[in-house]
């Protein structure tokens, strides 16, 4: 078996591309799966932005997305999913409806529009043209931090940024997270350095200090985003199983427990929090006890890439843009 690479890309039949725009501080992640992927998706924030949620519903007709989309943008952000169907139209993928082959790309989208980009883009938003350009892309080495969708997002504190991570459970299933880190609250306790997922971290992935001997009442008070600015944090969970599409909205259900570890706090009347879960369907489930582990697994998961997401970020280049992790502590 071959050795982890922390990333979501070690499930065979998953690849990832990035694309960004320096001077728009802002861009896109794709997800595109080698073969049609089994999935399902949880939104469980107040205000999402999302593409293509309804049809992967266990009860709709498509089996799952050839693609799933996480970018920043807002609402303006959810052309990506264009300029991603259209690559892959051109690759001749997609499900077949009489002569006409139709790619399904689901897509969920963070607020970063006050972030200090240039959005003075004219008529259209350039996110499709984003949106191909990561499809492109996509392979199974990608960075994390200031890349793709996490290109422009922040936390509550300090720069945010696109993570990943990925492990094995007890019976050999593998599992990743992949995330776009633009919290309303806190990766950090405190103001850091350690981060709420320090008790899961892996081989020093986001700097190796654990959690504190002990969180003061003052290091829990809540903190958040206030004014007009709201916030999502957005990702995917996927596993090498063999899921049908209930077990896979289970899945993604059972992740968000994932924003809960890696944040203080998720799930606001202002948060779009989403999360995917996708299959590849290369090993069989070989039981319900299996699917249970897979889903603990895949929320340790994304607490840890929430935290990589950060550790990885670094500061834009713009007067009053906020600190990164690396800045303070790095």
């Amino acid at each position: 078996m071959e050795p982890l690479r922390n990333l979501i890309t070690d499930i065979p039949g998953l690849r990832i591309g990035n694309a960004d725009d320096p001077s728009l501080a802002s861009g896109v992640t794709v997800a595109l799966f080698d073969d049609v992927a089994v999935a399902a998706c949880s939104v469980l924030g107040g205000a999402p932005g999302t593409r293509e949620t309804d049809a992967l519903e266990p009860d709709r007709l498509v089996p799952g997305a050839h693609a799933i989309v996480l970018s920043g943008g807002s609402a303006f952000g959810l052309d990506a999913a264009s300029g991603v169907q259209a690559y892959l139209r051109e690759q001749g993928i997609g499900f077949p409806v009489g002569a006409v082959r139709v790619p399904i790309v689901a897509q969920a989208v963070a607020f970063d529009l006050l972030n200090g980009g240039d959005k003075n883009w004219g008529r259209y938003p350039p996110y499709r043209e984003l949106g191909y350009e990561a499809a492109a892309r996509a392979a199974r080495d990608f960075a994390l931090g200031n890349a793709g969708g996490g290109a422009g997002v922040t936390t509550v504190n300090l720069k945010g940024g696109l993570g990943s991570a990925s492990a094995r459970t007890s019976a050999g299933y593998t599992v990743g997270a992949l995330v776009v880190v633009n919290s309303i609250a806190s990766a950090v306790v405190g103001q850091g350095p350690h981060f709420w997922a320090g008790a899961l971290e892996e081989d020093a992935e986001f700097g190796g200090l654990g959690l504190p001997a002990r969180v003061a009442p003052e290091q829990r008070r809540l903190t958040w985003k206030a004014g007009p600015q709201p916030a999502t944090t957005i990702a995917l969970v996927a596993t090498d199983a063999a899921l049908h599409k209930g077990q896979a909205k289970r899945l993604a259900v059972a992740a968000h427990g994932g924003l809960a570890k890696g944040l203080r706090f998720a799930h606001a009347l202002q948060d779009g929090d989403t999360v995917f879960a996708a299959a590849t369907g290369l090993r069989p489930l070989g039981s319900e006890a299996d699917l249970v582990e897979i889903a603990a697994v895949a929320g340790d998961c994304l607490a840890r890439a929430i935290a990589r997401g950060v550790y990885e970020a670094t500061r834009l280049p713009f007067p009053g843009a906020i600190p990164a992790w690396r800045d303070l502590y790095g």
